[in-house]
């Protein structure tokens, strides 16, 4: 029985936009060839973005690193071939033609498994889409169809004081960026 090397990360090429694909067809191949032991995990590194369509919030996860997967692994024998020869694969990152893969320096690792779980800490990084004295229009809650000035912008709560004209009254409300929109 070999002995268990400490398996490092690699970083495959991958065709950009199929990365969870070829995420999904190494696991497949590595559990019906039967390596798990060669393999720890594949990984395609994300990050939550938030989009609005429509007035409507929506949670979207985008590639962080196109075109990239990474894989912890032991690459020997003929693991690298296997990988090579999966659909949407380009090979390794790294790599000299002929030789082996080249894992990546810890540094490497846990600056772009940081990122990963900074990324999935500061999900709601979205930039602030108003600025102070801009018109905006009420989308949602109570106040529906109203218009207001901005008057002031809490970035941490994702939060905005509107000024809006109440029966004649200007009256400060309290709205979430997602509950507005320019007008």
């Amino acid at each position: 029985m070999a002995e268990a090397k400490e398996k490092k990360w690699y970083v495959v090429r991958a065709v950009s936009g199929q990365e969870n694909k070829v995420k999904d067809y190494i696991e497949k191949e590595i559990e019906y060839l039967g390596l798990q032991d060669a393999i720890d995990q594949v990984l395609v590194p994300t990050e939550k973005v938030i989009q609005i369509r429509n007035g409507k919030k929506v949670n979207k996860e985008r590639v962080y690193f196109p075109g990239y997967v990474m894989i912890q692994a032991n690459i020997a024998g003929e693991i690298p071939h296997i990988i090579k020869g999966i659909n949407g694969v380009i090979g390794f990152l790294g790599e000299t033609k002929g030789g082996d893969p080249v894992p990546l320096r810890k540094s490497e690792v846990n600056r772009m498994l940081g990122k990963v779980d900074e990324l999935s800490v500061k999900a709601d990084n979205v930039a602030i889409p108003f600025t102070i004295g801009e018109t905006i229009k009420v989308i949602d809650g109570p106040f529906n169809g109203f218009n207001g000035t901005v008057e002031k912008i809490n970035e941490e709560k994702r939060k905005l004081e509107v000024m809006v004209k109440i029966f004649g009254r200007k009256t400060p409300l309290e709205l979430s960026y997602m509950q507005v929109e320019k007008v």
